[in-house]
């Protein structure tokens, strides 16, 4: 029933439920935000790095092997 209401008052439902259903959220608290991030900001630094060094290794090992064969 609801697809015979035109667009715009669909959409006017659409965002009162969406405003009903943000009210229900349990927001973490400030500090548990900061230390996920925190969290966060280590590991793409560490995998950043870490992935640098394997990129390093593997274009070493490449350029190895294409002198060895050719």
């Amino acid at each position: 029933m609801n697809d015979k209401l035109p667009w715009y008052k669909r959409f006017i439902n659409f965002l009162k439920d969406v405003r009903s259903e943000l009210k229900k959220v349990t927001w973490p608290a400030k500090q548990e935000v900061y230390g996920t991030t925190i969290i966060v900001i280590i590991a793409v630094f560490f995998f950043g790095i870490y992935l640098f060094f394997v990129d390093v290794v593997f274009s070493w090992l490449i350029a190895q092997v294409k002198t060895f064969f050719g």
